[in-house]
């Protein structure tokens, strides 16, 4: 049976890639410094722009990084991004998660930012994540937990738009509430020795209010996510400018504050 053919619900619109060329070490990998040293070898799935592989890349090197994602049209950027930062110790390529085109036991470190929540077989994503992890090595996952996504003030417009998000993943044959799930999916993976952990994105400064409910109130009405649930008949045009209005409301708010609860899994064995 051929690895199976996942949808991503946020698509690579600008609103989307806004969002992730954000992510740094500092704010997206934390959990993972302590096992990162320079001569690390290092593979990111899903490395997207590549900001957050550029700057893991820049911690272990000299040592090796690969970033592969499967969609080749996001990897121009990351290569130039690469470029721009002056770190030539990373590698771009288009590669399958399911089916790494790279030898057993190759890495030191595995890392998947942000992805095992948007593939439908999370398991198998992590066996072949450990069949390419070295002896002694680390497979490290990290996934937000919709569900636990908490903000103030309340609206009820938003409590909609987390219903139609987890429709629209689930539709997927995704799994939007992830983070609670990392460590059910490592057990099942097979990994004898797992590290748990959480950390949350907060969004409450004006300028931090502003980026995110920006970044929402075009991601709902023209990402992959908004053409993905109009077309299942899930909501339409006049309901995804009432979810994009609810954002911008949320960001102008003095009181807004919002936290984005993420599961993290260190694995080894």
């Amino acid at each position: 049976m051929g690895p199976p053919r996942d949808t991503y619900t946020h698509g690579h619109h600008d609103s989307v890639l806004r969002s992730h060329r954000w992510r740094t070490v500092a704010n997206s990998a934390a959990y993972l410094l302590p096992h990162l040293h320079p001569g690390t070898t290092l593979l990111d799935i899903g490395c997207g722009p590549g900001t957050l592989s550029v700057d893991l890349a820049r911690v272990v090197a000299p040592g090796r990084v690969l970033a592969v994602d499967a969609v080749a049209d996001v990897l121009p950027e990351a290569r130039r991004h690469a470029e721009a930062a002056g770190v030539a110790t990373i590698e771009f390529r288009v590669a399958d998660g399911y089916d790494l085109d790279v030898g057993t036991r190759s890495f030191d470190v595995v890392h998947a930012h942000q992805v095992l929540q948007h593939v439908s077989d999370p398991v198998r994503l992590l066996r072949e994540m450990r069949r390419v992890c070295s002896d002694g090595g680390v497979v490290a996952a990290r996934d937000a937990d919709h569900a636990a996504f908490a903000w103030y003030p309340e609206d009820p417009v938003l409590d909609r738009w987390l219903v139609l998000y987890q429709a629209v993943a689930r539709g997927n044959g995704a799994e939007p509430d992830a983070g609670r799930r990392l460590l059910g999916w490592a057990v099942d993976a097979g990994f004898a020795d797992i590290a748990p952990s959480a950390s949350v994105w907060c969004f409450a400064t004006p300028a931090e209010r502003r980026w995110w409910s920006e970044l929402w109130a075009d991601r709902v009405r023209t990402s992959a996510f908004a053409s993905q649930a109009t077309e299942r008949g899930l909501a339409d045009a006049d309901e995804l400018e009432q979810l994009a209005t609810a954002w911008r409301r949320w960001g102008a708010s003095e009181r807004g504050w919002l936290a984005i609860v993420h599961g993290e899994v260190v694995c080894r064995g």
